[in-house]
């Protein structure tokens, strides 16, 4: 029996990616920059499971998680889920191991996530992120600095263009009280919010008989980039202190982080069942309607998941979409450039530059071999395809007098080498 295999049978998952090494390069740089920045606000990296229990994001966002969620029963009859997004993992493990950590804890990550979603540019089903909790520590500083830590992030990345907006759901909450909005009406208008439309925000507030002064001095609120406005609506001292904090935030984001361009934005909506007091956006105009590259603040999921009550704050910064920004802005990423390209001429010669690769290599150098025993003319157009910065040449003459010809591949210029003298000659 014959079989013939179609080569289109095995298709990429819709919403999935595959990289080619030049992607993977741009991935990798950018990771090691967010990386180091997080590193040198003091974090330290941990990593939690692909997948967790169904349950614990059910938990975390309501029974209609689920319709966003790849899940699945195991053999064992559990039922499991691939993570949608990596803080109730972080915090589940904080739960588990790390309550007794001295405080303040600092934890940071990258890793997938999966979200059965719309697939579009800067969204996709599987996707990667970077993040980071801090545990232990509500003080306006520790905000500030955390803030301060997305923006750094963003920006040691390379991308030009950012808005940060800074807003508080307590306050928002508390006017949301003033008003004897309910529960159920609050879910309503928070999407509608969230995505600026405010005529329709308008027309709910009058169908839910929020009388007219009422409804436009919540717009206003809305729609303000000015605390002084903010504080005009506030009646109740809860919101009063949050206020204060909020001004000291700003203060010390502006004076001592230097983070001079920020705004207010009072229509930052999260979830307000476990998010509360400060939260924050970092957006890139650039992408238009798909512009947000980070959003954080404070919440509530320790209490939720069974540990002690401590004060939690963070940010995720979509990684993926902040590649798509610096590449918008025309980012010129480095080229990852191989150090020696080596060259044999002859078979018998082939075991001698084996050895000076490997000697090459165990100097830390990046050194690769023409395996395909082709031509001098077609291995130095390979060398020049993986961008090598060097080819060494080995050949009968060459090997007569105890020598290699190493050739600057952007210059053109060869030289005589003996190969004794290859390492200083690469350097």
């Amino acid at each position: 029996m014959i079989y013939l295999y179609n080569q289109n049978v095995f298709n990429l998952p819709r919403g999935t990616r595959d990289f080619t090494s030049k992607e993977m390069q741009k991935r990798r740089y950018i990771e090691e920059i967010m990386r180091s920045t997080f590193i040198s606000f003091g974090y330290h990296e941990i990593q939690t499971p692909t997948f967790e229990t169904l349950e614990l994001f059910k938990a975390k966002s309501g029974q209609e998680i689920i319709e966003e969620l790849y899940f699945f029963k195991d053999k064992g009859d559990r039922d499991l889920a691939l993570r949608p997004e990596l803080t109730a993992p972080v915090i589940r493990f904080y739960v588990e191991r790390l309550q007794m950590e001295p405080k303040p804890l600092k934890l940071f990550y990258f890793g997938n996530c999966y979200r059965y979603d719309r697939p579009q540019k800067g969204r996709y089903r599987e996707f990667s992120q970077a993040g980071c909790e801090i545990i232990g520590t509500d003080s306006p500083e520790a905000y500030a600095e955390l803030i301060t830590l997305a923006y750094k992030i963003l920006k040691n990345s390379g991308v030009e263009n950012l808005k940060l907006n800074i807003g508080n759901l307590t306050i928002l909450s508390s006017i949301f009280n003033q008003l004897k909005l309910t529960k159920e009406q609050q879910k309503y208008l928070i999407p509608l919010i969230d995505k600026s439309m405010f005529e329709d925000v308008f027309d709910a507030l009058k169908d839910f008989d929020i009388v007219n002064k009422d409804a436009k001095d919540l717009i206003e609120l809305l729609k303000t980039t000015d605390i002084k406005i903010v504080n005009k609506f506030i009646k109740n001292n809860l919101a009063k202190k949050e206020l204060e904090k909020l001004e000291k935030i700003l203060t010390l984001l502006e004076k001592a982080f230097g983070i001079k361009h920020f705004q207010i934005q009072m229509n930052i909506v999260r979830g307000l069942d476990y998010y509360k007091g400060l939260v924050f956006e970092i957006e890139a105009p650039i992408l238009g309607a798909e512009k947000q590259l980070c959003g954080g603040g404070a919440y509530d999921l320790i209490s939720l998941f069974g540990g002690k009550d401590s004060s939690t704050a963070g940010f995720a910064i979509g990684f993926d979409r902040t590649i798509v920004a610096l590449e918008s802005e025309n980012f010129k990423f480095p080229i990852t450039k191989m150090d020696v390209y080596v060259i044999p001429l002859a078979e018998d010669i082939i075991e001698k530059a084996i050895n000076i690769v490997q000697t090459l290599r165990d100097q830390g150098f990046t050194v690769d071999l023409d395996l395909l025993r082709r031509g001098l003319g077609k291995s130095l157009k390979y060398a020049s395809s993986i961008n090598a910065k060097k080819a060494i040449i080995i050949g009968p003459k060459e090997i007569e007098k105890d020598s290699v010809t190493i050739r600057d591949m952007e210059t053109g210029e060869q030289k005589l080498i003996k190969i004794k003298s290859i390492i200083n000659s690469i350097q």
